[in-house]
């Protein structure tokens, strides 16, 4: 017999007693997000700070996890990095949660999460149509550009060392790969 669990929402994940963890969403089933490791983070970080500088410069909005996209009710996830472009940035009300796609998201693999980076999440953002999804490899140091494509992502770019990484959604800057790893 199998035991069936009810799906979990999003105003379910709101009411649940703040623990200090990160909480994901797919499909109505809740996955715990384990806090990233050092070198995690100072990728993110450094990708971040580039996307921020961008957005000065350029318009729209960078912001790093921990932060709630609510896809749908049942479809709430935390990209490492969201990136909105000047044109679809009033979609961001500071004051409440995302409920729009990203023009871009950016996953920076961990061991724990790299399955998980690489296929469910991947499949949200493709499903809810989020044009562009990067995922960086921080142990091999390598950058993978996929562009969304008739509802799924094609690769478009795979970048190490001094490669240049170049968007869709942040036409107006090349990215050299190695200058995002520490």
């Amino acid at each position: 017999m199998k035991v069936v669990r009810p799906r979990v929402s999003y105003a379910d994940l709101e009411r649940m007693p703040e623990d200090g963890r990160r909480y994901e969403l797919y499909d109505g089933e809740v996955f715990l997000v384990p806090a990233p490791l050092p070198r995690h983070h100072i990728v993110q970080i450094l990708l971040l700070e580039m996307l921020r500088n961008y957005a000065k410069e350029h318009g729209g909005l960078a912001l790093g996890s921990p932060l709630d996209i609510v896809f749908s009710d049942h479809n709430v996830l935390q990209p490492d990095i969201v990136y909105f472009t000047p044109a679809r940035a009033h979609l961001v009300d500071l004051d409440r949660v995302i409920r729009d796609a990203p023009d871009l998201c950016i996953e920076v693999l961990s061991p724990s999460t790299a399955a998980t980076d690489r296929g469910k999440k991947m499949q949200v953002f493709a499903r809810y149509g989020v044009g562009e999804y990067w995922i960086v490899d921080p142990r091999s140091e390598r950058i993978e550009v996929h562009k969304l494509t008739n509802g799924e992502y094609l690769l478009q770019t795979s970048a190490t060392g001094d490669d240049h990484v170049r968007s869709l959604a942040v036409p107006a800057h090349t990215f050299v790969a190695r200058s995002a790893f520490p």
